[in-house]
């Protein structure tokens, strides 16, 4: 009997990233190719950047019945957005990943991270989340020169200029900082 973390839940069939492998049967060597749009799933990105949910995602698919499932290959295009690590400006591009992935017929076959079809059906959404997620910046910047923030005033150092400074006055002679102020003023008067 498999695990209660091997037990399948079922599919919608409505979902667009549910796709039907009826017409393939379990006849091994017969193929399809698709070409979808599809919407982006919610929350597929890291802490600085993402696919913007339901954003167009580009799919170039194909689907393969072999011996022990369906073998889907192929790649996903998809926008990007996010901010800057450096200096937090808006950050938008485009990813491509490639796609492989083997749903199996059965638990027999399968080990405990393979990927199952669920009658005739399988979820591209898991497939798809992983690629995106392993392949993104963990630090995407807006530009590759890009300079940041001043870490004393958080101006953005490409608008301050090269000039762009801070007195910096030793810690251990801080507190003589105002004496010489108040000596000055007195001195004035």
């Amino acid at each position: 009997m498999p695990s209660e973390s091997r037990m399948t839940h079922h599919l919608d069939p409505r979902s667009p990233w549910v796709i039907s492998t009826h017409d393939l049967g379990r006849r091994p060597g017969s193929m399809r190719q698709m070409t979808l749009t599809l919407p982006a799933p919610v929350d597929v990105g890291v802490d600085m950047i993402g696919v913007p949910k339901d954003a167009e995602v580009g799919l170039d698919l194909r689907l393969e019945a072999v011996m022990e499932g369906v073998l889907v290959s192929g790649t996903a295009q998809a926008p990007l957005a996010g901010e800057c690590s450096r200096c937090l400006d808006p950050v938008t591009s485009e990813i491509e990943v490639d796609l492989q992935e083997l749903f199996f017929y059965s638990n027999e076959d399968a080990s405990e991270d393979d990927s199952l079809l669920d009658g005739e059906l399988l979820d591209l959404e898991p497939t798809f989340r992983d690629a995106v997620v392993l392949a993104l910046p963990l630090s995407p910047v807006c530009r590759e020169d890009c300079a940041g923030l001043c870490t004393e005033c958080g101006i953005k150092l490409a608008e301050a200029g090269e000039d762009h400074r801070h007195e910096k006055i030793d810690a251990r002679w801080a507190s003589l900082q105002g004496l010489v102020s108040d000596k000055d003023n007195d001195q004035e008067k």
